[in-house]
């Protein structure tokens, strides 16, 4: 999914920082690719689950590039486990990740943005904040909040920064999912289909383009949450 809205940036023309934790060859081959589509991108390393973590990535990310107009907070944490099993390390992780992360990486840029007199912020959310899943519980409040987090910064960053998120649905199915899995991912949908990460990279260029549209969560997800 990163990679993808990385390549969409590029696609855009834009200057692109691509974040990794661990993944340092994926990150650096992703670079490569943007760099093919005739713009700069550098490769920043970095934790997201906690402020200073986020600080150092942004802060990196501006030096290297000379500035900062477009964040997408796309780093999450997916971690199944039931309610009755779920451990304090497991929740707090869900919330830094999902929910802590975003926050602090939008403040660390917010002043970039005001500089620039312009800026998109963009968060990746989940169907899952939206609706309850079984066995998601931290997860699903962690989404939910970031949902809600768009809303706040929308209204605290205007009129100079837009602040939109987008909720995927099955668009990207785990590692080592058969046929059975995506096909009952494909049910849940009135589609009758999984999408693709390049569906949400659509969604992100709508987002980054429009210039009326703020606090708004875009669902990208076949129409599962309309389903009969």
């Amino acid at each position: 999914m990163g990679r993808a809205l990385c390549l969409e940036l590029a696609g855009m023309g834009i200057d692109v920082a691509v974040h990794h934790r661990s993944s340092a060859a994926g990150a650096e081959e992703t670079a490569a690719r943007c760099r093919e589509a005739g713009v700069r991108a550098v490769v920043v390393a970095g934790e997201l689950g906690s402020a200073d973590g986020c600080r150092r990535v942004v802060a990196g990310a501006a030096e290297a590039l000379g500035g900062l107009e477009v964040l997408v907070n796309s780093a999450a944490d997916f971690t199944p486990s039931t309610f009755a099993e779920t451990t304090e390390e497991e929740f707090d992780r869900a919330l830094a990740v999902n929910l802590k992360g975003p926050f602090f990486c939008a403040q660390a840029a917010a002043p970039h943005m005001i500089a620039a007199g312009l800026g998109r912020i963009v968060n990746l959310a989940d169907v899952a904040g939206l609706e309850p899943w079984p066995r998601f519980a931290a997860h699903c409040a962690s989404k939910a909040g970031l949902v809600m987090l768009t809303r706040s910064l929308a209204q605290e960053l205007a009129p100079v920064v837009t602040v939109n998120a987008i909720a995927p649905g099955a668009v990207l199915m785990p590692d080592g999912a058969g046929a059975p899995a995506t096909g009952r991912a494909a049910g849940k949908t009135v589609l009758q289909r999984v999408g693709s990460p390049d569906d949400v990279a659509g969604a992100l260029r709508y987002l980054l383009e429009a210039d009326y549209v703020t606090g708004h969560t875009l669902v990208v997800d076949g129409g599962r949450l309309v389903r009969p």
